[in-house]
């Protein structure tokens, strides 16, 4: 079900909303209980089987979840890890199969000829969002000594509608205690008013802009994968129209994802901060989707070392958690190639910022210098953002 539908804004919604609130005045856990069953259906509704699939993954990690921190609480950190990483395969084996093993296959039949085909397999919808929102608990119950012992709520915390499909990317510690407070099952008008005119924002973002842009990025990248060779100025409009679609779209969903959370009382993290407004790339990485950025700072780049191990290293550690980001957000090399140019764009600038070293402040004051900062930053966003909309590098070119 998507945010956009008739369905969703006259059936769904309305429903789930006046019941939360209703049973919330009698018992809190009845009202987070269907919550949770509202979530499932709107899950449910674009494909059933996969419900199972999504309950089946929340079982598994919740009891790796309680193993983990029953380890922990008796002292024993090596058991405790053992069952982190069990968990952590458990969820990137599933992710790795219903994502990757299609291009896993193509790849390695075209590059040895073996005559490898398996059916396709289809992609679950959101199975990105929630296998790294269970990662990240299953991580923090283990750094951070995080429980929870009550399944609903764990459950709830996976699957709430409003993030579920597209995100944000979520922690625990972020959701888990609003949904014990309670406050959060007593309506309160200015947070349905605020939650409604910020889902409007995004509806807005969505139907009016991003719908709009869609139909010539669409049109030129098709025609460019097919074969069709662009004008320069086609090329120049399919990039910059591909450029604000998907901002509009991306950071349309979230914001109506933060204003649907709201109208329930929970708080969601922003996910966009004007990213094209960026100086430079590590900004643009502060800005946009900054759930996935924290989250690819935390479990990712920290522990392969960040810049703890020198100046290689950091420029290693930076390649290796963007080409790995590209390899999430898509099962092609296309993909991997933006992770990877983003990742060249994020060496570059440290390694620049390294050389300036204090002159970069006054540098900074000069209107010039500052313009000059954000169209090349710009420019390499939209030269990535090909790479990332192509199906084929002969389109992107």
């Amino acid at each position: 079900m998507l945010f956009t539908t008739l369905a969703f804004a006259c059936g769904f919604l309305p429903v789930v909303f006046v019941v939360f609130y209703l049973l919330g005045r009698a018992s809190q856990a009845a009202a987070a209980a269907w919550l949770f069953l509202a979530s499932l259906f709107f899950y449910g509704y674009w494909m059933p089987a996969f419900t199972l699939l999504l309950l089946g993954s929340i079982a598994a990690n919740y009891g790796f979840g309680r193993a983990i921190a029953g380890a922990m609480a008796a002292g024993d950190r090596r058991r405790g890890k053992t069952w982190l990483v069990a968990g952590i395969v458990f969820d990137l084996g599933l992710l790795s199969y219903f994502k990757y093993a299609n291009f896993f296959v193509g790849t390695v039949d075209a590059l040895l000829g073996l005559g490898w085909q398996i059916d396709h397999i289809t992609l679950p919808i959101g199975i990105s969002f929630f296998t790294f929102t269970q990662i990240a608990f299953l991580a923090d119950t283990f750094q951070k000594g995080v429980r929870e012992v009550r399944a609903t709520h764990y459950g709830l915390f996976v699957t709430y509608f409003p993030h579920l499909v597209a995100g944000p990317v979520l922690h625990h510690a972020q959701m888990m205690p609003q949904f014990a407070q309670d406050a959060t099952y007593r309506i309160d008008g200015a947070n349905v008013a605020a939650g409604a005119a910020i889902f409007a924002i995004g509806l807005f973002k969505k139907i009016v802009l991003a719908d709009s842009i869609s139909p010539y990025a669409d049109t030129l990248f098709t025609a460019a994968d097919g074969g069709t060779a662009l004008t320069a100025t086609e090329g120049w409009i399919a990039a910059l129209s591909y450029t604000f679609q998907l901002y509009f779209d991306f950071s349309g969903y979230s914001d109506m994802a933060v204003g649907l959370s709201l109208m329930f009382n929970i708080r969601l993290p922003y996910n966009f901060d004007s990213p094209y407004r960026s100086l430079n790339i590590s900004d643009f990485w502060r800005r946009w989707h900054m759930t996935l950025s924290a989250f690819l700072r935390d479990y990712l780049y920290i522990p392969l070392g960040g810049n703890r191990l020198g100046g290689a290293r950091r420029y290693v550690n930076l390649m290796t958690t963007m080409l790995l980001g590209g390899l999430w957000h898509g099962a092609s090399w296309t993909f991997v190639f933006w992770g990877g140019l983003h990742g060249l764009y994020l060496a570059v600038n440290h390694g620049f910022r390294a050389a300036a070293g204090d002159r970069i402040k006054s540098w900074g004051r000069q209107p010039v210098y500052r313009a000059g900062c954000w169209a090349l930053t710009f420019l390499g966003v939209v030269v990535a953002w090909v790479f990332f909309r192509a199906e084929t590098f002969t389109g992107a070119g």
